[in-house]
């Protein structure tokens, strides 16, 4: 059988030291290969520091917009008055931001990854937020800008030279959670899985309800054997 290249990426890389740890143990003993990073997040020192050290996880940005504080001085108008992001995971039904004052944003967490002397993979997005209409045109640019791709999403299937493997699943995720999950994926195009493995941690709870899902993810991906038709 012809091989299938599947990318098996934890999104969240750097968000709290429990993210990175269920990241990294799923990588050396599990199937995760990629990881994207959330440059805002508490513990990004050493995510980046944990990346360096393990060359083989392929690392990408993981751009924020509904989470956290911005990078860019530009983007008071994005935030509340707490100064973190005024968006949620609703997004669709929020007021639509200025596509290039997240332009600005988003190159600037892409510029601080590009810092740490990290080749970038490709991008994605928390909450699939690069997916709104409002922001095709942003995440195209930047895509284009950075030559890299990004996460395949069908509202940007004008764009499929630039998604980072043909299909994407979303299924990995809560009661999603299981062998069978995996042993679902079929062979074919390439293909992303998305997870989000972690260990807990003192400040994770108070970032996420997605909390012991997290614990069970890490467990099936380093439990998980790969079949004989991955690549």
């Amino acid at each position: 059988m012809p091989k299938t290249f599947v990318l098996v990426n934890a999104d969240d890389f750097g968000l709290t030291t429990g993210v990175n740890a269920g990241t990294l143990e799923s990588h050396l003993n599990g199937i995760v290969n990629s990881a994207t990073m959330i440059m805002n997040g508490y513990a990004v020192e050493e995510a980046v520091r944990l990346a360096k050290q393990h060359p083989s996880l392929r690392v990408g940005v993981h751009l924020v917009l509904s989470w956290g504080k911005p990078l860019a001085d530009t983007s008071a108008p994005l935030t509340k008055e707490d100064g973190t992001f005024r968006y949620t995971s609703r997004f669709l039904t929020e007021d639509s931001p200025d596509p290039e004052l997240v332009y600005l944003e988003w190159k600037a967490q892409i510029e601080a990854f590009l810092a740490t002397g990290l080749p970038l993979d490709h991008l994605d997005s928390h909450h699939h937020i690069h997916g709104w209409p409002v922001l095709h045109d942003v995440i195209i640019r930047l895509a284009e800008e950075y030559d890299t791709t990004f996460r395949a999403l069908t509202t940007l299937g004008s764009r499929r030279d630039l998604w980072v493997t043909e299909r994407f699943s979303d299924q990995f995720y809560a009661d999603g959670v299981s062998h069978a999950t995996l042993d679902a994926i079929e062979p074919g195009e390439s293909i992303e899985v998305m997870v989000h493995p972690a260990d807990l941690d003192d400040r994770l709870p108070s970032v996420t309800s997605y909390l012991e899902p997290r614990l069970l993810e890490k467990q099936v991906l380093v439990d998980y054997e790969r079949p004989d038709w991955w690549a």
